[in-house]
Parts: structure tokens; C-alpha cells; sequence
């Protein structure tokens, strides 16, 4: 039986495995389908303290991987399909076909970006242009011309952010009117650096010569036209979802699948000994910092909870 599981591999999993491990438990790591997570797919990271010149992605959390396997973690590649946290004993049933018991456990899973689907996205996403984060790459975007692509609050907000740094923002938005709450509309609106434009389809995203975006597509619903936006960077601010579709039923979580917290630490869950970090249970902030800052806490409560 493992002293201590952690789903997740990202800032969040490999912190709470830096903490856990340097108490003395070899905490068993699981990478899940994307080891080291989402911010492995950024290009550069310029906001996680201590980096000053930045870092990429991938080299953040395998610098975190080597210090917890210093300390005695271990990491393994595999991925939970469901879990049985109804006694003392927390079962895992992983897609591998094998079955796990452990005495606590640790989710740290992460959440996805919702995307478009359009022509060009991905292949653009990750540092040549499409971003799913304001807060991660805006400042690559001074004094150029971008676009956010959503109409709720998070797209106004990252709108209202971006405008620090570009010289102007389309909000694009397939409604008539933005769905966000009438404070931030009333902000988007009178802001002279955003353009809304609204009752607009994205159709594709073209890029130029250098690889990186050059204009963004959209169609009028109401027309059927098409016409061409040129512009420097694009932001997907349509939405997350939770990696947690294997919890339902296990856990407590709100309909959107971000996991319920109980108590001051925000890392403890209704389930004793099943503890939460990083992005799968935080809908505010989804920053590299914030995943290892809770990564931390639920470490060292899991370590509370193992020698109790």
C-alpha cells in the first residue's frame, strides 16, 4: 500500500511531491496523459518567480520532477480511469488495468482550455500567436493589434487586462451582446482601445511567412460574410474544463467539474485523506504559481494527515 498518491503532474502534483517527499513519504506520482501538464505547452514562462530572463514550459516542471525524485518521490506514467474513496483505504483504478491503495491521496489534475476548433489553432497555439492565457504571454503583445475570442466574464476581463499592453483588442463574440456581467460590459465599451464585434463567427486563423499568426477570419451571422482581421496574437477566452470527469460521484464538486474545498487550507476535500491542488479546484487565478502554491499546502496536509 502507498503512503501518499498524487494525480498529476503538473506545478501543482510536483510540488505537493517536493513537500511530501522531503517529509519522508515517497509519494507516488502519477503523470497522467500530459506529464508536467499544461504550461508544458508554453514556450515561455515569465511570471513564475525566480526566472528572470523566463523559462520554458517544459523545463519548469522537469526541474520540479528532478527535486522530488531527489528527495524520494516517484513518478510514474499512468492515468486514473476511476477511483473508490468510500473507505479508509482509497482505491485507484488506473487505464493501465492496474489497481493502487493508498492511504491519501492528492489531486492535482489540472483543467483544460476549451478551444475553438477552427483551422489554424493549434497549430498556431503555444507561442506563435494563439493563447489560452492574458495574464501568461499579454506582455509579448506591446503596442500590437490582438483579438479575445468569448463574450463572458473571463473574456472581458482578459480584454480589459490586455489593453495594458496592445494598441488595440477585438472582443469577438458570437451573440449580439456580450453574456458577461453588466459592469464588465459597461468597461468593455467604454474602453477606447477594445472593438467589439459582435454576431461574429470565427472561421479560421491564418498565418504568415514567419509562422505566426497574421489575421483571424470571422463571419457576420447575420450577413454571411466573411471578412479578414489583421492582427498579431489571438485569445481563446471561451472557458476551462476541469480534469475530472473520473471524480464524479467521488468527490464534491460544483456542475462544471471544479472540485469543492473545505476548511481554511482550500486543500482538503469532504473525504478525509483526499486532499486537491492546483487549477482542477481553482476557477480564479489558474496561474503556474498559484497550482504550486496550493501544490504546497496540500503536501504538507497530506503529511499531517499521514502522521495523525
Amino acid at each position: 500500500m502507498e503512503n501518499l498518491v498524487i494525480i498529476g503532474s503538473g506545478c501543482a502534483g510536483a510540488t505537493a511531491a517536493i513537500y511530501a517527499a522531503r517529509a519522508g513519504f515517497s509519494p507516488l506520482v502519477l503523470e497522467g496523459n500530459v506529464p508536467g501538464g499544461q504550461i508544458t505547452t508554453t514556450s515561455v514562462v515569465e511570471n513564475f518567480p525566480g526566472f528572470p530572463d523566463g523559462v520554458d514550459g517544459f523545463s519548469l516542471t522537469y526541474s520540479m520532477h528532478q527535486q522530488a525524485e531527489k528527495f524520494g518521490a516517484r513518478f510514474e506514467f499512468d492515468a486514473v480511469d476511476s477511483v473508490d474513496f468510500s473507505g479508509t483505504v482509497k482505491k485507484l483504478n488506473l487505464i493501465s488495468g492496474k489497481t493502487l491503495e493508498a492511504k491519501a491521496v492528492i489531486v492535482a489534475t489540472g483543467a483544460t482550455p476549451r478551444f475553438l476548433g477552427v483551422p489554424g489553432e493549434k497549430e498556431f497555439f503555444g507561442g506563435n500567436g494563439v493563447s489560452t492565457c492574458a495574464t501568461c504571454d499579454g506582455a509579448f503583445y506591446k503596442d500590437k493589434e490582438i483579438a479575445v475570442i468569448g463574450g463572458g466574464d473571463t473574456a472581458a476581463e482578459e480584454a480589459q487586462f490586455l489593453t495594458r499592453f496592445a494598441s488595440k483588442v477585438y472582443l469577438v463574440h458570437r451573440r449580439d451582446k456580450l453574456r458577461a456581467s453588466e459592469i464588465m460590459v459597461s468597461r468593455v465599451m467604454n474602453n477606447p482601445k477594445i472593438v467589439p464585434v459582435l454576431n461574429a463567427v470565427v472561421e479560421r486563423i491564418l498565418g504568415g511567412d514567419n509562422g505566426k499568426v497574421r489575421a483571424l477570419v470571422v463571419k457576420d451571422k447575420l450577413s454571411g460574410e466573411e471578412r479578414e482581421i489583421a492582427l498579431s496574437g489571438i485569445f481563446v477566452a471561451i472557458g476551462h474544463e476541469p480534469d475530472t470527469k473520473f471524480l464524479k460521484g467521488a468527490l464534491p464538486m460544483d456542475d462544471d467539474g471544479t472540485l469543492r474545498t473545505e476548511g481554511e487550507t482550500g486543500v482538503k476535500t469532504a473525504i478525509p485523506g483526499v486532499f486537491v491542488a492546483g487549477d482542477c479546484a481553482d476557477r480564479h487565478y489558474r496561474q503556474a504559481i498559484t497550482a504550486a502554491g496550493t501544490g504546497a499546502r496540500a503536501g504538507i496536509e497530506a503529511g499531517r494527515f499521514l502522521e495523525g
